[in-house]
């Protein structure tokens, strides 16, 4: 075992959130070495005058990251794969985007947009900002908001970032798009079964797209190990459309795979039974590139994304947008700058987190109650569920359905590489709490006595 050097503020508070940054500082920059044993979390409480449950608290959400790995009978270590370096491939230099449109069971309850403060932002930009601030500017983004989203991925998404290695984009489709015409990916491995949107990105992006099943764990690594596939494309903190979340073990795994991991953080935000997991990008940053955007948290028609990458893949990223189309609406990255700096993106997160799970609480309940035979899988995180049918249910039937109720759902069947049991992916961002009874209801009643002979 071997001392900490923790610091802490009390004051502050969130005792529990500043162990885990002290010690995820101390793993990244080489002072707790792979393989350390750490203080059993009674000593370590006793050292820092805290209760015992503050340093678990600690330690669970950096096994849950991947930063410590924890054995009965054998203590709490650090990782031994964390932060190993890997050659990125030579980029390339030809860029094709792929975006996509339409409702979806992912999209947020746009009704909820915070237009006054967004308006604040807005007016405090075009009423301060130098009027040469809106001429072609760095095709990586504005330096103010690469500035600050540099700091609220560390603060909470665990990201190890800096301004210079962000680069704004048109949404996480933009992002990795560019990202695999530099990289020049042939066989891009994707998660079995993935959203439909990805296969036509992958595509579009010159790679041919190589399913690797995923289970209650998350993405098989073994089996991505025996793909041959050159990197891979993975949303570890919340997938779509199982809803799993990748465990600490897989993560572990992945990164000792040592390939290159393009890691879109889809649902990341939302997390409701816990504080979210970090995200893999700070384990290994010399090899993820990690994708996100604020399509989720706040509307998809603002069109605004980043890549976090490695330094010479970001200045591969830039040059791309740059030559693609000049990069992004300036105001707009001045707006979010001005939103993020001033707290009203985190107060917007709280509000619509503690509504969402509201919503998401009311529809299991309701098909916990009526249609119990529907199994609800996944965390409880995002803006959907993912609802296994009875095997004598129709999928597209079910999924037709539940959108005549108004309910955003797909089958997913077309979702799959390989058979799976009927399943559907119902999206409850939209679903008032007060309706969520009367939808399933009535879904019960269009699906009662459907059976496939």
């Amino acid at each position: 075992m071997t001392d900490l050097h923790v610091l802490l503020d009390r004051e502050r508070g969130g005792l529990a959130a500043q162990i885990a940054a002290e010690l995820r500082g101390s793993i990244r920059d080489g002072r707790l070495a792979p393989g350390t044993r750490l203080p059993a979390s009674r000593d370590l409480a006793t050292d820092l005058a805290v209760s015992r449950g503050v340093v678990v608290e600690a330690y669970e959400q950096l096994v849950a990251e991947g930063f410590l790995v924890s054995r009965v009978g054998k203590g709490t270590h650090v990782a031994a794969a964390v932060a190993a370096p890997r050659q990125a491939p030579p980029p390339r230099q030809d860029t094709v985007c792929a975006p996509f449109y339409g409702h979806r069971p992912t999209s947020p309850d746009l009704s909820g947009f915070p237009r006054e403060r967004w308006l604040a932002s807005v007016r405090h930009v075009l009423t301060t900002l130098p009027s040469d601030a809106f001429d072609y500017g760095d095709p990586g983004g504005v330096s103010e908001l690469r500035q600050e989203l540099a700091g609220y991925l560390k603060r909470v998404r665990a990201a190890d970032v800096r301004p210079e290695n962000l680069i704004i984009v048109g949404g996480v489709a933009q992002g990795l798009s560019l990202s695999l015409l530099v990289l020049g990916v042939e066989r891009l491995a994707i998660e079995d079964p993935s959203s439909p949107r990805q296969v036509p990105l992958v595509r579009r992006a010159g790679a041919t797209p190589v399913p690797v099943p995923s289970d209650d764990e998350g993405l098989d690594v073994k089996a991505l190990a025996a793909s041959g596939a050159d990197a891979v494309l993975i949303t570890p903190a919340h997938h779509y459309p199982t809803g799993v979340v990748l465990s600490p073990g897989r993560r572990a795994e992945l990164i000792e795979w040592g390939g290159i991991v393009l890691e879109d953080d889809y649902d990341a935000e939302f997390r409701f039974d816990r504080d979210p997991v970090g995200c893999l990008q700070g384990l290994a940053p010399d090899r993820v590139i990690l994708s996100g955007s604020v399509s989720k948290s706040l509307a998809p028609g603002l069109r605004l994304g980043w890549v976090a990458a490695p330094e010479d893949l970001a200045a591969a990223v830039r040059q791309a947008r740059g030559e693609l189309d000049l990069g992004s609406p300036v105001i707009e990255q001045y707006a979010l700058a001005h939103f993020l700096r001033t707290g009203g993106y985190d107060r917007h997160l709280r509000r619509t987190r503690r509504e969402y799970r509201r919503r998401r609480d009311a529809l299991v309940t309701a098909l916990n109650e009526q249609l119990p035979e529907i199994r609800v899988r996944g965390i409880e995180a995002g803006l959907h569920v993912y609802l296994e049918l009875p095997e004598h249910w129709d999928e597209p039937a079910a999924a037709a359905a539940a959108q005549a109720l108004g309910l955003a759902a797909e089958p997913v069947g077309p979702m799959r590489f390989r058979p799976g049991p009927p399943a559907m992916v119902v999206g409850f961002a939209r679903v008032p709490v007060h309706r969520a009874a009367g939808a399933v209801r009535e879904l019960k009643v269009r699906m009662s006595g459907q059976r496939i002979d």
